[in-house]
């Protein structure tokens, strides 16, 4: 196998198809793909488990092009396979996932072939792999969904829940720290259906590796706990199935298959050069390529005849039969667990089991109030009863973050036991974020947890997360200058403005107990984009819904707490999380002297800003124009809701380490400052007429 002449063709296939897509583009990495094309032409001709008629049938392999630069290696497989386009609803429609015509627009504006693989815009794509390193992340995430997903839903005589998950990898991501969070994760839990291929070339765009890297890899990953096996040659035949088939023997470890390639294999001048890691190859070296690989050296884009067929017969016939096994099996598991079947399902389209929102508690007025990490892990853990699909865990915070599922069926997740609910990732919050994009990619809905200063360190995922529009909870704890004692170093200022920047994330700071219940409502129903959630750890007044306005109103992303004083009101004080009840006190103290203040609480820039000019109008009228805004972060971004004149109480430097109520007194947050810049506010404003 492999080494036939139409296997030869198909995989110079692949190689000639790359190379004069990205020559034509003026832009991309052509030598991944040219030295990669036997081993992955292999894996998907003769083992991989996909059918390219349905390429999101839940029991697939899963392939991650870890290394997204080498795209067009991707690219030319989806295309050559016939692997089908689907909708946002997983319906097929009826037309190529990627066209010869899209690999001829190559990196071109709006073709199915950018520049990295992309999830949401190409079908049989099943990570968006930019950031060198988050591909085998997010690889670690679909390893353990497997094992979770298989002890929930497989029965005796049912293994509806079977399929392997491959990442391919270069030296790139083995030098991103992640690699090593996410590998050695991995083996503490033992993901025996895990499997990274590494390229190992020792090309970079600098040059040779051995300016920069010249670890042992295979030392490395025996120490982190893997089944470590070696490819000398990419284009062996025997070498590369064999260790396939090692890997998918392995019964107790994830493997690593070390692949000895070389960039280009054939170029015969510019091989195993960093100019064909990262650049066309020009014409003249495309020729002499061609001609190396036998080639016509004018042909562009040629795909000789029997290929096509070739891969129908392979790949094609394979994932065919193989699916429609798995479809007869489920529907027999249909009938023998019905209820288990209904799960699947709706967990496949991101749905919820019926009557979820039933148990989001309702929280009593308490002026002594509760952090609202606390009322969070009360929410959390009455929303997981009803969620059986709910998991999550901390970066080693949970006893800190209150995100663990403390009911006595949740369980933890380790390794031969992998039907737990909470998940334990180790001071890696990294590949935490990373790992939580992988489950989703497979239909959990996971969330992960950490302090908001640490956040920085998940910031690649995050944006991921977004980008993707996957629908991954972030529960960041610690929010604010009120981890007082542990002083700048863990005292957030920049990273609420930070996650507010990123496209398509949603970002909540709740100010008690009933909009903390309203955000994990708001959290859980989204279905294609992801959420933060930004708690506190000190304690928060629950405040009295009859006397102020529904906490539903944190759906809008802000709203009108109350009006205090009578109306209209002369100045507005906006506030989020913590923040609120001194805006509360604040107004409160105003309307006592006279003054009619109005709270606004604002837990969402982004979900406000989704609402109609109406309503914004109605919660923030252009006719008030003494505004003033509070929050225990940095301050940019508040002028588009308090106007250019307006106040800002927030933080112009890092913290300080000391007590809560020192550090809310020295950098302002009290209720006589917030009512002074009020009353300055109407001065000043008035004075403008």
């Amino acid at each position: 196998m492999l080494d036939s002449d139409i296997d030869r063709l198909c995989i110079n296939t692949v190689r000639t198809l790359a190379i004069d897509a990205i020559q034509k583009a003026k832009s991309g990495h052509p030598g991944t793909p040219m030295g990669l094309a036997p081993v992955a032409y292999g894996l998907w001709q003769n083992r991989l488990n996909f059918d390219p008629a349905d390429p999101v049938w839940p029991n697939r392999d899963r392939f991650v092009l870890s290394a997204g630069h080498a795209s067009m290696l991707l690219y030319a497989l989806l295309h050559l396979t016939g692997t089908q386009a689907v909708d946002a609803s997983y319906e097929t429609l009826g037309r190529p996932s990627v066209t010869l015509d899209d690999i001829k627009t190559f990196r071109q504006l709006d073709s199915a072939c950018p520049g990295h693989p992309e999830y949401h815009l190409t079908s049989g794509v099943e990570a968006t792999t930019g950031p060198l390193g988050q591909g085998v992340a997010m690889s670690v995430g679909m390893a353990m969904a497997e094992r979770w997903l298989a002890t929930h839903f497989n029965r005796p005589d049912f293994a509806v829940v079977d399929w392997r998950t491959y990442a391919l990898c270069g030296d790139g991501c083995m030098m991103e720290g992640i690699s090593g969070e996410a590998a050695s994760l991995a083996g503490h839990l033992k993901l025996n259906k895990l499997c990274w291929i590494y390229d190992s070339n020792r090309v970079t765009i600098e040059g040779h590796t051995e300016i920069a890297f010249t670890e042992d890899v295979a030392t490395r990953f025996l120490g982190y706990g893997w089944h470590v096996l070696h490819v000398r040659d990419a284009n062996n035949a025997q070498e590369v199935l064999g260790a396939f088939d090692l890997a998918s023997r392995e019964q107790g470890r994830p493997t690593l298959i070390i692949v000895e390639s070389h960039i280009g294999y054939g170029a015969p001048h510019k091989q195993d050069s960093p100019e064909a890691h990262g650049e066309p190859l020009g014409d003249e070296e495309v020729r002499l390529t061609k001609t190396f690989y036998g080639w016509p050296e004018d042909a562009q884009f040629l795909v000789p005849d029997g290929v096509y067929q070739h891969f129908a017969d392979g790949i094609g016939t394979r994932g065919a039969e193989k699916h429609a096994a798995w479809r007869a099996l489920f529907a027999r598991y249909r009938a023998a667990h019905a209820e288990l079947a209904r799960d699947f399902e709706a967990l496949q389209l991101r749905e919820l089991p019926p009557g979820w929102e039933e148990a989001i508690p309702i929280f009593p007025a308490d002026a002594k109030g509760i952090a609202s990490r606390d009322s969070s892990a009360t929410v959390e853990n009455a929303i997981a009863k009803v969620v059986p699909w709910l998991v999550g865990g901390a970066a080693d915070l949970a006893p800190s973050t209150k995100t663990r599922m403390t009911f006595a069926q949740a369980g933890d997740f380790q390794p031969g036991d992998y039907g737990g609910r909470n998940l334990h990732f180790g001071i890696r919050e990294h590949a935490m974020g990373a790992a939580v994009n992988g489950m989703a990619l497979s239909k959990l809905r996971p969330f992960g947890s950490g302090f908001l200063i640490f956040s920085d360190y998940m910031r690649n995922p995050i944006r991921l997360s977004a980008i993707m529009e996957l629908p991954v909870i972030y529960v960041f704890t610690h929010d604010s200058i009120g981890v007082g004692e542990d002083g700048p170093t863990h005292q957030p200022v920049e990273q609420l403005i930070g996650l507010r920047a990123v496209p398509g994330l949603v970002t909540l700071r709740p100010c008690d107990a009933n909009e903390v219940a309203e955000a994990w409502r708001v959290a859980l129903k989204a279905k294609h984009r992801p959420t933060c959630l930004v708690l506190s750890r000190q304690a928060l007044p629950t405040l009295d819904r009859g006397r102020f306005a529904p906490a539903a109103g944190l759906a809008r992303g802000a709203y009108v707490l109350a009006d205090l004083g009578g109306a209209p009101p002369r100045v507005i004080l906006i506030g989020t999380g913590s923040e609120v009840s001194l805006c509360v006190a604040a107004a409160e103290q105003l309307a006592a002297e006279g003054v009619p203040a109005r709270v606004v609480s604002m837990p969402s820039w982004e979900l406000f800003e989704q609402q109609d000019d109406a309503y914004r109008e109605q919660v923030l009228p252009d006719a008030i124009s003494a505004r003033v805004a509070v929050e225990q972060a940095g301050v940019m971004g508040w002028a588009r809701y308090v106007g250019r004149h307006g106040a800002v109480i927030g933080m112009h430097g890092f913290g300080a380490s000391a007590p809560l109520k020192a550090l809310l007194t020295k950098f302002g947050f009290t209720v006589e400052a917030v009512t002074k810049a009020a009353r300055d506010q109407i001065s000043r404003q008035g004075s403008r007429g």
